[in-house]
């Protein structure tokens, strides 16, 4: 079902291989990133895909320089790269000898700094790219303001489009105890999954909220370097997101200690044990769940921004600030048909220089609150933002 949807990064992919050797697709597991390579190599003709999973496909690369030189011409696209993380150097080797672009579409389940051997091996030959669960941007039938059923079950393609929000919650319970008892060891991580598990959830309760290492430590039984070499993983794996505070100039006490987010809001919700969207709308963590489900969308899509959010000690804050050239944007998070703009919001535009506000709320339309400030649904903010 989920092929049908197309995803906003495809074309990226193909002008990524138009124009380098290799492409590295990075995201966590089941975001789709098998799904789409396949979209992109049917459109390309001989190209070969190996899962690097499956022995009988992985152990066509005993020999790689035989079986690269068997498919020369050919697109090589290659599934749980970190896997077989050797392959590197050979490909290298491969790459500079044919001297094309394109020979290779490289997918994984970690961020370049975990696969560091691979993009410090084909430094100059290496793109990125980034593919997340789906965005609200990627379902055209989503009405403008109507977005339950991505917001309370995720973007991961097999949780947002199940039959029923039972086996929604079923599936992510169960990507959850697989990343925790298969994924973690395979990627070289030596951490207890339970103990993973209970960080998980600790992360789960301050969504959204300042990051405090020694107190999340004491909790947990451990020391405060632990915790980071815990938050550490669950950012390289793409499931947690860290969010630095904005850096200013002003005569204020300002916080210094970043904020943490879990970056799917299905994932967050099944830590929380949240099934159902009346749960989720009586349950404390309703408003930090919305501000995370906004600041992931929006930064999937932010490329080229620095992003950041702003807050001192005496309660001035921002949830999100944007910042491109002297192009400066905040956007302000709230659960509510009738959001207002609150006095340290007011400070906050006043202090930081911002010259357009938004406050990103389940509405039906946008429509002017004050000067300078709007009120907009998630997908109108998207669109207003990131049109070009």
């Amino acid at each position: 079902m989920h092929n049908m949807v197309p995803r906003r990064i495809g074309p990226e992919v193909v002008r990524g291989l138009d124009r380098s050797p290799v492409v590295a697709l990075l995201g966590p597991r089941q975001c789709g990133k098998s799904t789409l390579a396949r979209q992109v190599i049917a459109r390309i003709p001989g190209s070969v895909y190996l899962d690097l999973e499956r022995p009988a496909q992985a152990n066509r690369l005993n020999d790689p320089e035989l079986f690269f030189e068997a498919n020369r011409g050919r697109l090589v696209c290659l599934d749980e790269i970190q896997r077989k993380p050797d392959l590197f150097p050979v490909m290298k080797s491969i790459v500079d000898e044919r001297g094309m672009n394109g020979q290779f579409l490289v997918l994984g389940s970690a961020s370049p700094d975990l696969l560091r051997q691979g993009s410090e091996t084909l430094a100059g030959r290496l793109a990125f790219l980034n593919l997340t669960p789906f965005l609200v941007v990627e379902d055209a039938s989503l009405p403008a303001g109507d977005v339950r059923v991505p917001w309370l079950r995720g973007g991961f393609p097999r949780s947002l489009l199940a039959a029923s929000d039972g086996d929604s919650i079923a599936w992510r319970q169960d990507f959850i105890t697989t990343f925790l008892e298969r994924d973690i060891p395979q990627l070289g991580f030596r951490v207890p999954g339970i103990s993973l598990r209970r960080f998980w959830l600790m992360c789960a309760h301050v969504h959204g909220q300042v990051f405090n290492a020694s107190r999340l430590g004491e909790s947990l039984g451990v020391s405060h370097h632990t915790v980071r070499s815990w938050l550490d993983i669950l950012e390289r794996t793409f499931l947690v997101r860290v969010l630095h505070p904005l850096e200013a100039n002003l005569k204020k006490r300002l916080v210094k200690s970043p904020k943490i987010y879990v970056r799917d809001s299905g994932i967050l919700h099944a830590l929380l044990g949240i099934s159902s969207f009346d749960e989720l709308l009586g349950n404390p963590a309703c408003g930090h769940s919305w501000e995370g489900f906004v600041v992931e969308n929006v930064l999937a899509l932010a490329t080229g921004w620095r992003a950041s959010f702003h807050c001192t000690a005496t309660g001035e804050e921002m949830d999100l600030v944007l910042e491109k050239g002297k192009r400066r944007i905040a956007l302000e998070c709230k659960v509510s048909s009738s959001p207002q703009v609150s006095r340290g919001m007011r400070t906050a535009i006043a202090d930081l220089g911002i010259t357009q506000a938004m406050i990103v709320a389940p509405v039906a339309e946008a429509y002017p609150l004050e000067r300078g400030i709007t009120v907009t649904p998630l997908r109108s903010a998207l669109e207003q933002l990131f049109a070009a």
